[in-house]
C-alpha cells in the first residue's frame, strides 16, 4: 500500500511538474522548494540525501532567491538611472557644448574641433576625412598643454568648398621632441538640439552628432 501511494504521489508531481514546464520556462521560489520537498519524498530510503547535500540545496535555494530580488531590485534602479540621466540631459538643450568626439557636421561653412594635450607637443598634424574615409585636408596645429582648437573653413585641400551638411571626422597626432604621442582625446563643440533616447543610454544630439552626456566636458555658452 506504502510502495502504491508513493507511485501515485511522484506520478502526482511529474504530471504537475510537467504542466508547469509547458506553462512557464523561469524557476520560482515556489517551484524550488517543491522540487526539494518531492526529492525528500521520493528518495532511496536506504540511500537518504545527507544532511551535508540538504543544507547544500538550502544554500543554493537561499542564493536563487537573494538573486531574484537584486536582479529586480537593478532593473528598477537602472530604469531610475536612465530616467535621470535624460531629465539632466534636457538642460543641455540649446546650449553650444565641448564634448569628447572626432566627427562633426559641417555647418555654415565651417566645424569646429579641439583636442587636449598631456605636455607640450613639438610637432602637431591634423587631417580631416569625409563620411567615406578619403582625407580632404591636412594641416598643423598649435602645441600648447592641454586644451587646443582648430575651426575648419571647410575647404578642401586644393581651395573647393564643400558642401554644408557633410560629417567629418578630425585625426590628431601630437608628439613632444622624443617622439612621444601626448595626445589625450579630440573634442567637438556645437549646439546641442535634442535628445536620443531611443538606446538604453540616452544621448544628445549635438551639431547633428549623436554624443554621450557622459562625454560633455563644458558649456561654452
Amino acid at each position: 500500500m506504502t510502495v502504491s501511494a508513493a507511485s501515485s504521489s511522484t506520478a502526482t508531481t511529474s504530471s504537475t511538474s510537467s504542466s508547469s514546464d509547458t506553462s512557464r520556462t523561469t524557476l520560482s521560489s515556489t517551484d524550488f522548494l517543491q522540487l526539494l520537498v518531492s526529492e525528500l519524498q521520493n528518495q532511496d530510503p536506504l540511500n537518504a540525501t545527507s544532511v551535508t547535500d540538504f543544507i547544500n540545496q538550502m544554500t543554493s535555494y537561499a542564493n536563487f532567491t537573494s538573486q531574484q530580488s537584486l536582479n529586480s531590485s537593478m532593473t528598477s534602479l537602472a530604469g531610475s538611472f536612465s530616467s535621470l540621466v535624460t531629465l539632466n540631459s534636457v538642460n543641455y538643450i540649446g546650449h553650444t557644448v565641448e564634448a569628447k568626439s572626432d566627427t562633426a557636421v559641417l555647418s555654415n561653412g565651417s566645424a569646429t574641433f579641439g583636442y587636449s594635450l598631456s605636455s607640450a607637443a613639438s610637432n602637431v598634424s591634423i587631417s580631416i576625412k569625409d563620411s567615406s574615409g578619403s582625407t580632404v585636408w591636412t594641416g598643423t596645429g598649435t602645441g600648447n598643454k592641454g586644451a587646443n582648437s582648430i575651426t575648419w573653413d571647410g575647404t578642401d585641400s586644393s581651395g573647393n568648398q564643400l558642401s554644408d551638411g557633410g560629417q567629418y571626422t578630425i585625426s590628431v597626432t601630437a608628439t613632444d621632441s622624443a617622439g612621444t604621442s601626448v595626445l589625450n582625446y579630440t573634442t567637438i563643440t556645437g549646439t546641442v538640439t535634442g535628445i536620443d533616447t531611443s538606446t538604453s543610454t540616452p544621448s544628445l544630439t549635438v551639431g547633428g552628432i549623436p554624443v554621450s552626456a557622459s562625454n560633455i566636458i563644458g558649456v561654452t555658452s
